[in-house]
């Protein structure tokens, strides 16, 4: 909204209305103001939440080594991030733009998906939302994200040609016309673009090929949405866990974003130009705002949880800008930490299920999701029961095994940004 007044003002040659025209100016207010935004409503959300007595009544803390007692704490503070993303994305970012408009449909779904869990799970039911209608839910926006890609004149690319000049030096050029494209980056690849569409390639008729391509990048983007989503809520499990993970990938998809949109540092590094991503920018500047605001309660020992309003909401924006800015097939790499968690998941219940069928109790963690196998005593496992992995032997304390996991997260964002130059 200030963008369009700011152009107003600027017609009218009012001194200093052209800097909101600058990403970089919009993109750091965004910052400032969800960062404070944050850290200010955090403290009144807190307050009105026990009074209210909508508190955390059944945390895991039994499994704490060092006994910290978290029931009491009030949950849904995902609020708080969805409000401080939000409110600075309207105020600064172009609404014009598809992108903006996409992510903040985004963050606004997913929170309204999370709340109602959490809603749920205050009001005594533990189990929360029905997993069905949570996949359902993750399934419809994937589709309509998808979709939207699909139809909107605005999402196109311009592709980037390699062409030699006299056998040694390599220029790098974009194609002069943008185009609608499904194709997308992949990683230690030389020519680190792939379509879609290219999977048909048995399929004669060009227009039937391409729409199967588009097909295909829906049931990609649905599930990438889905994918990412889930396991952000499995990483929300440890006071700051969630939240420093999901800044440290969110400002890595900020630097590939504004990369994206720019056609110099596009070109310099060999990657697709997308028109309109830098945009993007300005909204993830408000959500790593909204998060390193958070981590002022949230970091150990936590006042407020997230909950999945918060979970859900991480986890969805960083999948649909990933989608959008066509870097989708390197979320395995940049989430690789969310990726360990579902994964850890899914382990431990196949070999239990597999022991159960042949009468023994089996186990390959101490306990899943994963970072919660590093603070289980020895004395808290299983009778009777087979584990494959046992170590540490000793526990580690949360606030470690938080800092550790953000670090992995740092390496994994450093390798992401480095894939663009290695090939």
């Amino acid at each position: 909204m200030l963008y369009y007044l700011s152009n107003y003002l600027d017609q009218l040659d009012i001194p200093g209305a052209g800097m909101w025209s600058y990403i970089s100016f919009r993109s750091l207010l965004a910052l400032m103001l969800s960062l404070i935004i944050s850290m200010t409503a955090g403290k009144s959300f807190i307050t009105y939440m026990k009074r209210k007595r909508h508190i955390e009544s059944a945390r895991d803390a039994e499994i704490d080594p060092y006994g910290v007692q978290k029931k009491g704490t009030p949950s849904m503070g995902g609020i708080i991030i969805v409000g401080a993303v939000v409110i600075p994305a309207l105020l600064l970012g172009r609404l014009d733009n598809i992108y903006i408009n996409l992510l903040i449909i985004t963050i606004l779904w997913f929170g309204l998906l999370g709340f109602i869990d959490d809603y749920i799970k205050l009001k005594g039911n533990k189990d929360g939302l029905n997993p069905r209608f949570k996949i359902l839910g993750q399934l419809i926006l994937g589709t309509v994200v998808g979709v939207v890609l699909w139809l909107s004149p605005q999402a196109v690319v311009r592709e980037n040609v390699t062409m030699e000049t006299g056998g040694q030096t390599t220029e790098v050029y974009h194609k002069s016309e943008a185009r609608k494209s499904t194709v997308t980056t992949v990683p230690f690849f030389k020519n680190n673009n792939l379509d879609y569409y290219e999977v048909f390639g048995w399929i004669k008729d060009g227009k039937v090929k391409r729409a199967c391509g588009w097909i295909l990048f829906i049931l990609v983007t649905t599930f990438v949405i889905t994918a990412v989503s889930n396991g952000a809520n499995l990483n929300d499990g440890m006071d700051g866990m969630c939240a420093g993970n999901a800044a440290i990938i969110g400002t890595t998809l900020g630097i590939l974003a504004y990369v994206s949109g720019h056609i110099a540092y596009a070109s310099y590094l060999n990657v697709m130009y997308i028109p309109g991503s830098e945009e993007i920018v300005v909204y993830i500047c408000a959500f790593v705002g909204a998060l390193i605001g958070f981590l002022w309660y949230n970091a150990y020992p936590a006042k407020v949880f997230m909950g999945d309003t918060g979970s859900l909401s991480i986890g969805g924006v960083i999948a649909v800008t990933a989608v959008i800015i066509h870097k989708e097939l390197m979320i395995p790499i940049l989430c690789g930490i969310f990726f360990m968690e579902s994964l850890s998941v899914i382990i431990q219940v196949w070999y239990a299920k597999r022991g159960n069928k042949r009468g023994i109790k089996q186990r390959v963690f101490k306990r899943t999701p994963i970072h919660d196998h590093f603070r289980v005593q020895q004395n808290q496992l299983l009778p009777d029961c087979k584990y494959i992995c046992k170590y540490p032997t000793t526990v580690l304390h949360e606030n470690m095994i938080t800092l550790r996991f953000w670090i992995i997260t740092i390496l994994l964002a450093a390798m992401t940004i480095i894939t663009l130059k290695i090939r």
